[in-house]
């Protein structure tokens, strides 16, 4: 495979942005999140799988709720640690939970920060077991948007 260079393609239109591509990372604030003892930054939304894009942070000795996904997470570990049990990531490693699972992770002693992409919503269990709280890509924009950190974000047009 050959990729085109512009003077190959001179037909083909670059296609024009609305927002810039980069941004400052620093700039974001840290917001709480819905859990205890959780924050994040939300850095991307995708309305058609209800998924989205953020840094999240956890604090030390943390244990999360039970939750579910929709959808699968990927992550990369960028500072501490967490897991299930004897199945433990740290730091500069990547984590993949498959779509379909409920679990109950914890964090380490140093509690952990890690870019995460969701790929669909998350469900948040009540202990009855029925749902609490479906957390998609137009609810995270709302938590965002009500904290003034979501303007880096194009909001989608039928939100």
């Amino acid at each position: 495979m050959v990729l085109l260079t512009r003077e190959d393609a001179p037909d083909i239109e670059e296609t024009k942005r609305h927002s810039p591509a980069f941004y400052n990372l620093k700039d974001l604030p840290w917001h709480d999140w819905v859990m205890p003892e959780t924050w994040f930054k939300l850095l991307n939304v995708n309305p058609f799988t209800g998924g989205f894009t953020m840094l999240l942070k956890v604090g030390p000795n943390n244990t999360a709720p039970v939750h579910g996904h929709i959808g699968s997470v990927e992550g990369i570990l960028i500072e501490g640690g967490f897991g299930y049990g004897d199945d433990r990531g740290r730091a500069g490693d990547y984590v993949r939970e498959m779509g379909g699972i409920n679990h109950i992770p914890d964090t380490d002693g140093d509690g952990m920060v890690m870019f995460a992409v969701v790929n669909g919503p998350l469900v948040g269990y009540n202990a009855d077991g029925s749902i609490a709280a479906v957390v998609d890509a137009k609810f995270m924009y709302g938590l965002a948007a009500a904290q003034g950190a979501a303007d880096h974000i194009e909001k989608p047009a039928d939100w």
